[in-house]
């Protein structure tokens, strides 16, 4: 397997880490403070190509591959952690969804609002009893006649009331049966389709997180993804790719607070020289360094085996479970390297801080991420 970026790569991480410098990292701590979720960024980044990474030309998406979208990812979580996980949300969950199980006429539909960032993308799996267990889900879809009728409530979903496309998981079988769910794309002006509860978080706090409700939403089944039934496998799938792009924002994340704390060690000086000479210090950035080099190359191997289309599901939960894991441990660091300023706003890693821990979370925790490794491990 070949990591090494090519000059394409390099100049599109380059454009995007200018665009994050000049249009994100002037206002993050107030989009933070506020909770809010700067509607008018996404529409700009649809522009540069960053909304449809990996949406074939066609359709109005950039056609790029996965080395690029991890390449994209890192460079806007490197200044934001909020934006960060709102563009990897759009493009590895909503829009990634309908690309892969889409038929041509919902592709045509959907794509290029969605590539553009005219409209902003949803996905909802999770729900309020059922987060891993997903086979138990209370969200259903009953068939009437042409039509699928939606009842129930979905939780944590990135875009949950600003999306205004989301594909939605809903049970269509029996609680705990085989095939036993079915994927639909619903339109945020379907009647019985409304925004809930919106988290109050302790990270990305600008990127929204809340509720989609369902009540007697009626949906044609033109709308459905697939086959009936299909929905869970279709998402599993999904998530090997969505796992990709939460280690690409852990490893941002982790490079941000890295990149701070080197600048700092060799600005702060105590006794006389700066911090970076003392090898409580040193020792952890070499700590921090090692640790982010080894978490991006499982970003990359997965990447490339998403890329030449070869199964990746071990790799991509290896690359997600360390790399998040990573992101928290480094941020921590971090905020030991500047001491007290860390733990204040004025300085970035606090933020870097607050945000390490969702990747941790979302996506499959850690310990899900485990699982799927440990069963992975077990085939051979």
């Amino acid at each position: 397997m070949e990591f090494q970026k090519n000059e394409l790569t390099l100049q599109i991480a380059a454009s995007v880490q200018d665009f994050a410098l000049r249009h994100i990292k002037p206002y993050i701590m107030e989009w933070d403070e506020n909770q809010q979720m700067p509607m008018h960024l996404f529409k700009e980044m649809g522009k540069l190509g960053v909304m449809g990474v990996l949406v074939p030309e066609q359709y109005g998406g950039a056609g790029l591959g996965y080395i690029e979208y991890v390449s994209i990812i890192q460079e806007i979580a490197k200044v934001c952690g909020s934006i960060g996980l709102s563009v990897a949300a759009h493009n590895s969950l909503c829009t990634n969804h309908i690309l892969t199980f889409g038929n041509e006429g919902q592709k045509s539909r959907y794509l290029p609002k969605l590539a553009t960032g005219e409209h902003l993308g949803a996905w909802g799996l999770t729900e309020p009893n059922t987060g891993s267990d997903a086979g138990n889900m209370k969200c259903t879809a009953v068939k009437e006649g042409n039509e699928w009728v939606l009842n129930g409530t979905k939780c944590w979903i990135t875009h949950g009331k600003t999306g205004d496309i989301a594909v939605v998981i809903a049970r269509t079988g029996k609680p705990r049966t085989k095939d036993n769910a079915t994927a639909f794309v619903v339109e945020r002006t379907a009647n019985g389709f409304s925004g809930g509860k919106k988290e109050n978080k302790l990270g990305m706090r600008a990127s929204e997180t809340a509720e989609m409700i369902f009540n007697n939403c009626r949906i044609p089944d033109s709308n459905r993804l697939g086959n009936v039934g299909e929905g869970f496998k279709q998402s599993l799938k999904i998530l090997d790719g969505g796992r990709i792009s939460i280690a690409a924002l852990s490893l941002g994340i982790a490079k941000g607070a890295y990149e701070a704390a080197v600048q700092y060690s060799k600005e702060r000086y105590q006794f006389d020289q700066p911090i970076a000479n003392f090898q409580a210090i040193s020792f952890k950035l070499a700590d921090m360094a090692t640790e982010i080099m080894a978490a991006e190359l499982l970003t990359m191997q997965a990447a490339s085996l998403k890329n030449d289309g070869l199964p990746m599901t071990r790799q991509a939960a290896m690359a997600k479970y360390y790399a998040s894991e990573v992101a928290v441990k480094v941020s921590t660091d971090a905020v030991q390297v500047f001491g007290g300023y860390g733990y204040t706003k004025d300085f970035p890693v606090e933020k870097f801080y607050r945000d390490s821990k969702l990747c941790t979370i979302g996506e499959g925790t850690s310990e899900i991420q485990k699982i799927v490794i440990a069963r992975e491990v077990l085939k051979s």
